[in-house]
């Protein structure tokens, strides 16, 4: 993971980019961004003000939105010093509504349990998801949603030499049965696969029943 966490160091500000909402070429070029984008704010909303947790929370741009659609309490969590630089800038205007958390997920202190857990284009870079998927159970009382890339022949190849050829950041594929293995051993009595695009899959995976 430390390359990841390095990759994630020096691509802050350009990765931060991908999502400015103005920039009509990035809605071209990344759609599946904001579609998972909306995809989370679609089950934050769907609580009334939940508290809500965003594994590898990046540069607070989904974090944003997520208080701006009722979230009580945001806790953000990502190992790269510099985005959380940059959430810290953006959300403050949220005050004490916010925390965010620099260091590893697995093993950072969180005051759970939690209505919403959020993980958009963090499972892209996890070695071992199903460690996370479990922490996750562990910490959620509510609802999952996350972003699982899946392998494809236009955009794969690319991924793999722009990541793991170019700038020694692994990156990883997932397959539907294998999410709903993970998310069934993991303790997801219900695990639902919102949408099966080209390049990945948004689910959404419920703590009850």
């Amino acid at each position: 993971m430390e390359t990841v966490r390095e990759h994630f160091r020096r691509k802050a500000f350009s990765f931060d980019h991908l999502y400015e909402e103005d920039r009509r070429l990035q809605r071209l070029v990344r759609p599946g961004l904001f579609a998972r984008r909306e995809f989370a704010l679609g089950v934050v909303r769907s609580y009334p003000s939940p508290r809500v947790l965003d594994v590898g929370c990046g540069s607070g741009r989904v974090g944003q939105h997520v208080l701006e659609s009722g979230a009580v309490e945001y806790v953000g969590v990502d190992f790269s010093e510099p985005m959380l630089d940059l959430a810290e800038s953006r959300l403050a205007p949220f005050g004490s509504r916010v925390r965010l958390v620099c260091g590893d997920f697995l093993e950072a202190e969180l005051d759970g349990p939690f209505d919403v857990v959020l993980a958009l284009g963090f499972f892209d870079y996890t070695p071992e998801p199903h460690v996370f998927v479990r922490r996750i159970r562990e910490v959620c009382s509510g609802s999952f949603a996350g972003s699982f890339p899946r392998w494809s022949w236009l955009k794969g190849p690319v991924r793999k030499l722009r990541y793991e050829v170019l700038n020694n950041c692994p990156i990883f594929n997932y397959t539907e049965p294998g999410l709903r293995t993970m998310f069934e051993t993991a303790g997801f009595p219900h695990a639902e696969i919102v949408h099966r695009g080209r390049t990945g899959y948004l689910v959404r995976a419920d703590a009850s029943p």
